[in-house]
């Protein structure tokens, strides 16, 4: 498969084909990105998530995903439940200022 470039011109191709076909984590068990809880076993689940997130040439797209989609549960675009929260919090705010 192609390798993507962050560029306007690769931009298109995402936009043609989900971002989720470029996505590192799209051949991983889901259950991986899915963790139950936020201890043990959990905690490592969520460190081997976040690593095959880190390779991942559509991260951004994945989280921007998950912040507008209010994705409560497991990893996006790298970032924990916990991470997502506070990021959403100013994502939103952005959002208004945007559209006021």
């Amino acid at each position: 498969m192609q390798t993507l470039n962050r560029s306007i011109q690769d931009h298109d191709v995402v936009e043609e084909r989900e971002w989720r076909d470029f996505a590192a984590c799209r051949d991983t068990d889901p259950d991986l990105f899915f963790p139950v809880g936020t201890t043990g076993v959990a905690l490592e689940q969520i460190k081997a998530s976040k690593r095959i997130c880190k390779t991942c040439e559509v991260r951004a797209e994945c989280l921007q995903f998950a912040l507008a989609t209010n994705q409560e549960s497991g990893v996006w675009g790298g970032t924990s439940e916990e991470e997502r929260r506070a990021l959403r919090k100013s994502w939103l705010a952005r959002q208004q200022r945007r559209s006021a």
